[in-house]
């Protein structure tokens, strides 16, 4: 704490009428204080992941969650200060800011938004018992969550883990699909009292804070200044995911063709259609993302092995481990860490290759700044879902089997939907979920709004039983990050336009596509992908991630005509 007390004294010397030298030196104390507490919750919430039941290990979390609210309050005054400067002196200060400049001019943005010092310290300390407490209870309560499933021969029960559970729902037999479905559901209804609680408290302490403390005008607008993305452009996006929801009912129905069925129902849209379930080893995972990257980039390629070669991965699934997976990037030139959950299926290649996409991201951003290194939620998940295109790419151009490339399609179509799609229909039922709860919705109208989204978005194409209105209960960035989701359909239209582009122009694009990578999060994201040609204003350059999308829902038809 020796930094922050040493900060702390820069306060007097920063409202005096010449505070350049002390305003340097508050900038690079910043810095040192945000690297060392950025290590500690590093460490805390990558210990608190390898076994969420670790009672140690969730004490040390909390922990360090309440020595960062000490530091933050203790270093608030910085902020308010800097949101106080008259717009003449902030601009010559920002001139000699170096990579701080952005950062700063974000903490401006929020002027409107910020309270007095004294209630923004009130809202620091009450988050570790509110929003922080929702999401560590959230967290402890679904991953020590098992389930039970009796294998087709039908001898006896399994005890499974949610990750061991979710790699039946993509398995041969429809049978076990659809029982994975119905036990993960019943679970999760077992629960749904608590986790909708959960929720509601969630969703009522984001109003109370950013609409009725900050005044925002609505819930995703501070989401939306947050991203600094104009709330225009974000409902120009959710608009053009309903508009095309048709092609995706469109392959749904493909879909179905291949495998044999009448009609798709929402059990079996991630069935595999060969009877075959093609497993990877670990090892052949990772030479094949390696490989993958380095066709396109050997510069990337060199800073994927070195997650691997540092073995800062944790890639085992097991039981009390958190679900899913990510990447955590600490500080530049810090090897970012990634954890996932590996049981061998395709889709698990492709979760190494979408993490190590956001692993080279930060790793390309190491020259940037402790706080603008880490890019904006819109861009955060280009490097990750472009990494998923490459692989996609180098396993289709080694492949002329046809029914293998109709395997790779169909892998490819899903994640799409996945990632582009199903999270905008997330955000749309966030929007109306935060509406209704202010208004005193319960669970059961949760759910009941829920399935009619979820209806609407798949037409008449894909049959979606009852069972499915629990399903919101299970999406962890609705606790974690209210709006977060609408960020993956950004950054996986923008990441197939850039890879449209890079099939177009060939190696001449790498380099541009390198330097996006290499300003982080020090840009807004307009400026960033305007500098690539990318007009985010535009309706076209949205139709046209969904054009290529088109593409391949045409070229897997072909391939069963």
């Amino acid at each position: 704490m020796r930094e922050v007390k040493a900060f702390e004294s820069l306060q007097r010397l920063l409202i005096s009428a010449r505070p350049r030298s002390a305003f340097l030196e508050a900038l690079q104390r910043a810095e040192r204080i945000a690297c060392l507490s950025h290590k500690l919750e590093a460490f805390s919430y990558l210990w608190f992941s390898e076994n969420t039941g670790n009672q140690r290990a969730l004490a040390f979390k909390t922990k360090i969650e309440q020595l960062g609210a000490e530091i933050s309050n203790r270093v608030l005054f910085f902020d308010l200060w800097w949101q106080s400067v008259e717009d003449s002196r902030a601009q010559k200060l920002l001139k000699i800011s170096g990579l701080h400049r952005y950062r700063l001019e974000t903490i401006r943005f929020f002027r409107p938004h910020t309270l007095s010092e004294d209630e923004e310290k009130i809202v620091t300390i009450k988050n570790i018992t509110g929003s922080s407490a929702i999401i560590t209870v959230f967290d402890v309560l679904t991953s020590s969550l098992t389930f039970e499933l009796r294998k087709s021969n039908g001898k006896k029960k399994i005890l499974l883990t949610r990750e061991e559970l979710t790699g039946y729902m993509r398995h041969v037999d429809s049978e076990l699909r659809v029982c994975a479905y119905k036990e993960f559901f019943r679970v999760f209804e077992g629960q749904s009292v608590v986790i909708g609680e959960l929720y509601k408290a969630r969703v009522m302490d984001w109003k109370n804070e950013q609409l009725s403390l900050r005044r925002h005008r609505s819930p995703i607008a501070a989401r939306n200044m947050r991203n600094d993305l104009p709330g225009d452009v974000v409902n120009m996006l959710l608009k053009v995911c309903q508009k095309n929801a048709h092609i995706f009912q469109r392959y749904f129905s493909v879909k179905a063709r291949l495998c044999g069925m009448r009609t798709m129902n929402r059990f079996h849209i991630y069935a595999p259609f060969r009877k075959t379930a093609k497993r990877y080893r670990y090892q052949d995972a990772v030479h094949m993302v390696l490989e993958a990257y380095r066709n396109f980039s050997p510069e990337l390629a060199n800073h994927a092995e070195q997650v691997f070669r540092e073995n800062h991965i944790d890639a085992e699934s097991r039981l009390g481990k958190m679900a899913g997976a990510y990447c955590y990037s600490v500080i530049p030139g810090l090897t970012p860490y990634v954890m996932m959950n590996f049981r061998g299926d395709p889709r698990d290649v492709a979760t190494l290759a979408h993490e190590i996409g956001h692993a080279v991201h930060g790793m390309m951003a190491a020259d940037q700044s402790v706080f603008s290194f880490h890019s904006t939620l819109p861009l955060a998940e280009t490097a990750s879902v472009f990494g998923e295109r490459l692989l996609a790419d180098f396993l289709l151009i080694r492949e002329r089997n046809t029914a293998v490339r109709q395997q790779l399609l169909v892998s490819q179509l899903d994640d799409l939907y996945a990632t582009i799609l199903r999270q905008a229909f997330f955000t749309q039922f966030e929007m109306q979920a935060h509406r209704i709860i202010e208004k005193g919705a319960t669970t059961v109208d949760l759910c009941g709004v829920y399935l009619d989204e979820l209806r609407g978005q798949f037409g008449k194409q894909v049959v979606v039983p009852d069972e499915f209105q629990w399903e919101w209960l299970t999406i962890p960035h609705f606790y974690h990050t209210p709006f977060y989701c609408y960020a993956y359909s950004f950054g996986t239209l923008l990441a197939l336009a850039l890879h449209r582009r890079y099939l177009q122009e060939g190696k001449p694009f790498v380099s541009r596509y390198l330097a996006l990578l290499a300003v982080g999060g020090s840009e807004s994201p307009e400026i960033v992908l305007t500098a690539m040609g990318v007009n985010i204003r535009s309706m076209a350059f949205w139709q046209s991630g969904f054009d290529a999308i088109v593409d391949m829902v045409n070229t897997l038809e072909r391939t069963i005509a």
